[in-house]
């Protein structure tokens, strides 16, 4: 196993006298935008309904208005904690979710995160104008492999700033198939220390999604006050409550429908 404290301290300015409160496997201080030491924990309760952790998706490229109507009628019908879709539909699942508790999540320099960071944060602004309540947005793989530290603290900063600005939750996606164990905890540290309120294992549209050992690695390296949210091939209610079991926290999947039909 990678030693998630010798990474903290290779690629972060920590102070060794300043220990973590937080929780979290780098056990220093990160100095995060946000501390979380009082935070409550966001670890899967198996008491409350499955859909309460479902982030029910469409986000393909030939999605039309009816399939994302019936995306939000589900959303509705089995109480789905959002609708997770690509910017264009965020007014109308706006106006198909209003009033009710089912929560808007559009996706941000998807999928591939090489957009410039101006573009991003324009982009998260526009999105949430138009009735967002959540951002999930792709790191930029290139700068993590590059290990531009700065720079994806300063995008994903500056994203979580204006997102929590507004009330609004920020994911960031890693896009773990392309990247090496030492990359995710190192990934899973900058978007802790730069504000974001999730980390989150995958597109759907790379090389591969969801894997347990990847969820647990992720749980163990931000603690228990952070998120982290599986997607990417998650099609079944088994395989929704291993990943729910192993320590994510939310799951993204277009099959939401089907994993609540077979828990009845």
């Amino acid at each position: 196993m990678l030693n998630v404290v010798e990474i903290t301290k290779q690629y972060f300015d920590i102070e060794p006298s300043k220990l973590a409160e937080c929780g979290g496997a780098h056990y220093y201080c990160l100095n995060c935008r946000k501390c979380r030491k009082d935070d409550e924990s966001l670890i899967y309760d198996p008491a409350k309904p499955i859909a309460d952790y479902i982030d029910h998706t469409n986000l393909k490229a030939d999605a039309v208005e009816a399939s994302i109507s019936k995306l939000c009628e589900e959303g509705l019908k089995y109480k789905f904690k959002s609708v997770c879709v690509s910017p264009v539909w965020v007014e109308y699942c706006h106006h198909k979710l209003r009033n009710s508790p089912t929560l808007v999540c559009v996706v941000v320099g998807f999928p591939l995160g090489a957009n410039l960071a101006e573009s991003k944060v324009e982009e998260a602004s526009r999105v949430i104008e138009k009735g967002a309540k959540e951002v999930d947005m792709v790191i930029n793989i290139s700068h993590l492999k590059d290990k531009k530290i700065d720079l994806l603290i300063e995008e994903i900063g500056e994203i979580s700033r204006l997102c929590h600005s507004k009330d609004v939750v920020l994911k960031v996606i890693l896009e773990n198939c392309l990247l090496s164990k030492e990359e995710i905890i190192l990934a899973s540290l900058v978007v802790k220390k730069a504000g974001g309120d999730y980390v989150k294992t995958s597109t759907g549209f790379s090389t591969g999604g969801a894997i347990l050992e990847d969820v647990a690695l992720m749980r163990e390296v931000v603690g228990d006050k952070m998120g982290v949210k599986a997607a990417g091939g998650i099609a079944s209610l088994e395989m929704a409550k291993q990943m729910l079991s192993t320590g994510a926290s939310r799951i993204g999947t277009s099959r939401g429908a089907q994993i609540i039909n077979e828990s009845v």
